[in-house]
């Protein structure tokens, strides 16, 4: 069985976004799979998705200040017509990845306890995103 669904997510400022609860709710036919796998893919080269710690607010802020160490706005970028953060944000979002794959079973993402499904956002004023929800499995 397959399904697939667009998730338009609203504007959000720079930084790291939980968004596992936005998918799983644009999904109800999750609840009707036995086992199978969902990708979820970002339409956009500015912005990423990762898995990680979904408990401690810190862990956003940390991953902010991480990326912005690494991909400084500072350095002789010659792609610069859409400001300061675009082409930094390009290169975090090749980093980071356009999409995540989650295996589930009896209906539910089997993430782990303290996992989540961020949006990265690495723009500073960023339009809405799009993300392509795709399920492939096994129905209940």
């Amino acid at each position: 069985m397959w399904i697939q669904q667009t998730l338009r997510l609203p504007a959000a400022r720079r930084g790291f976004h939980l968004i596992t609860n936005h998918i799983v709710d644009a999904v109800p036919e999750l609840a009707g799979i036995h086992v199978g796998w969902m990708q979820v893919f970002v339409q956009h080269t500015s912005a990423s998705l990762t898995i990680n710690e979904n408990a401690d607010p810190d862990v956003r802020v940390d991953f902010e200040t991480a990326m912005n160490h690494a991909v400084p706005e500072s350095l002789p970028y010659a792609h610069t017509l859409e400001g300061p953060d675009d082409m930094p944000a390009h290169v975090k979002a090749s980093m980071m990845g356009a999409s995540v794959m989650i295996p589930i079973r009896n209906g539910r993402l089997q993430l782990g306890t303290w996992q989540g499904i961020y949006l990265c956002e690495h723009r500073d004023r960023a339009s809405s995103r799009n993300a392509i929800i795709t399920i492939n499995g096994e129905p209940r």
